[in-house]
């Protein structure tokens, strides 16, 4: 068990440095990112430049994922907390999550239209 432990603390702290890295670069220049996201773009371009990183990352990304329910406690505490404030603007934020969700399908949709290869055959 302990060596389980050894091999996902030094992953895990990679990953923390990332988030760590665009947490700093997002305050630093006041960049309107939030810092995780960079930190996660920063880790996408580690992961391009060197795939062997990969390889190193799996013990505490998987030890993560078995643990994914967890991180939604928070959010369901939230619901909890702000349950006032969420019945008085329910109707606001249910039409911006659908308009939002509709956009982003429309979006993707005419992003795969536009990219996705045509056959001859089928332009004529």
């Amino acid at each position: 068990m302990l060596a389980r432990v050894d091999a996902v603390i030094a992953p895990l702290a990679t990953l923390l440095a990332f988030q760590l890295a665009g947490e700093a670069l997002a305050y630093g220049f006041k960049l309107p990112i939030p810092g995780p996201v960079i930190g996660m773009a920063l880790l996408l371009a580690a992961l391009a430049l060197r795939p062997a990183l990969l390889d190193a990352l799996r013990p505490a990304s998987t030890a993560l994922l078995q643990h994914l329910s967890l991180l939604f406690v928070p959010a369901g505490v939230g619901v909890m907390v702000h349950g006032r404030r969420l019945a008085d603007e329910g109707v606001a934020i249910v039409v911006a999550l659908v308009l939002s969700t509709v956009l982003a399908l429309a979006a993707t949709a005419l992003t795969v239209h536009a990219l996705w290869p045509r056959n001859e055959d089928e332009t004529q």
